[in-house]
């Protein structure tokens, strides 16, 4: 069962202007599902995915892993593998402040992944 966002993001940004920010960045869609939701769990790295395979390898309760990966765009966090991992372990969804790979793969995947390559 998934659980969509029963409200736009225009719609709760205008609602919400003066109270609300948006991320000026433009993350491109990967994984299988467009939207998705929960609490957030995050880890920064820098070229080496290792706290993010370790992270997903634990339960992940409909939570969503936000990645500081720092913008690089040289080493793929995510790829495959760990996004099957992450819908085993039951994450909502993956958000990567960098790269991931194996993107026809990742779009087969019952998993949002945003990413900026």
């Amino acid at each position: 069962m998934t659980h969509e966002p029963t409200i736009s993001v225009a719609d709760l940004c205008d609602a919400n202007e003066d109270e609300i920010e948006v991320c000026e960045l433009q993350f491109r869609d990967f994984g299988g599902r467009v939207a998705f939701a929960g609490p957030i769990r995050t880890v920064r790295c820098h070229e080496d995915n290792s706290l993010v395979k370790a992270t997903l390898a634990e339960p992940g309760e409909g939570c969503v892993l936000v990645v500081d990966g720092g913008g690089s765009l040289h080493r793929a966090l995510v790829g495959d593998v760990l996004g099957a991992d992450a819908v085993k372990n039951g994450w909502a969804g993956i958000v990567v402040h960098g790269a991931v790979r194996d993107s026809s793969v990742l779009a087969t995947l019952d998993i949002g992944i945003k990413a900026l390559g």
